[in-house]
């Protein structure tokens, strides 16, 4: 099993979603660069949450699912890289191998979630309850009028993604087992969120 460089990070990625990074660690922009230089088109690299510790300078806690992301554009500045990558597909880490020069792990992946028209009624209560939740949250004000997907099975993880909620409650999102289940989930921790939030 070949294995895929990784890039653990502070927060959650979903497919669909894009990410920007600034890398400035010379091992990321090795890899960054690695990527760069590949023959073929649609170089990938998996991102997984920092479950305890941080990702500069290794010794951190890693979750066991993540999702590969597409780089798609890089932008050279002074002294880092300026990355945008865009989530493709989950995953399982079966195992991380040696770390030279940059995280590496053999994965295996999940299987991609099932959209069903029997869920459009789901999915219309959790878009009106996650822009309703935004629209409280000062600060994420500029997600509130985000259009989503015509496709969607991206909707939803695009809801999933624009929800106010914390990572680990944004890492439970995304080891959903069906697109019902992530509705339901998106829902009810959205819900929690904000009663903690009303809470005095």
């Amino acid at each position: 099993m070949a294995a895929s460089p990784m890039f653990p990070l502070g927060s959650v990625l979903f497919p669909g979603v894009p990410i920007p990074l600034r890398v400035f660690e010379p091992r990321y922009l090795r890899m960054i660069g690695r990527l760069l230089d590949e023959d073929e088109p649609g170089f990938e690299f998996g991102v997984v949450l920092i479950e305890r510790g941080s990702e500069a300078g290794g010794g951190d806690q890693r979750a066991s699912v993540g999702t590969m992301a597409r780089l798609v554009s890089a932008t050279a500045g002074a002294d880092d890289l300026v990355v945008v990558g865009v989530g493709t597909r989950r995953f399982t880490v079966e195992r991380w191998v040696d770390e030279d020069p940059y995280p590496r792990a053999e994965l295996s992946s999940l299987p991609a979630l099932e959209w069903s028209e029997a869920l459009a009624p789901l999915r219309a209560q959790a878009e009106a309850i996650v822009r309703r939740a935004i629209a409280r949250v000062e600060e994420r004000q500029s997600d509130a009028d985000l259009e989503l997907s015509d496709d969607p099975v991206a909707a939803v993880w695009q809801l999933a993604a624009i929800a106010p909620l914390g990572e680990y409650d944004r890492y439970t999102l995304l080891r959903s087992t069906s697109m019902g289940g992530l509705l339901r989930q998106t829902i009810d921790l959205v819900l929690e969120a904000e009663e903690l939030r009303a809470a005095p």
